[in-house]
């Protein structure tokens, strides 16, 4: 009876410990196929990273876009600042086009 008794533990805790060496085994390629997960970019993410950036700079052309056709009408009044603020708009607008 102590001889099944004392087989017994070695029996039924075969599993952890062949569960802990595969863990313990499989560790290392774990971490280095996460750290190089986390330092590279896939091209999906460099994509969608272009894509927002082309969407922001669309959204900032629209905007001044807006705001120069405000002003010059406002400098076809005959209003001298507004001239000048139009140029700084266009100014602006070509920055933006040439990415600046």
């Amino acid at each position: 009876m102590r001889l099944v008794l004392a087989i017994a533990p070695m029996i039924l805790l075969q599993g952890c410990v062949a569960s802990v060496v595969s863990s313990v085994v499989t560790a290392p390629g774990k971490i280095v196929s996460k750290t190089a997960d986390v330092l590279t970019t896939s091209q999906s993410e460099s994509d969608e990273k272009r894509g927002r950036e082309m969407r922001k700079r669309e959204e900032s052309l629209g905007k001044l876009s807006r705001q120069l056709k405000k002003v010059q009408e406002r400098c076809a009044d005959g209003d001298r600042d507004a001239c000048e603020k139009a140029q700084d708009i266009r100014d602006q607008i070509e920055d933006e086009r040439d990415g600046r």
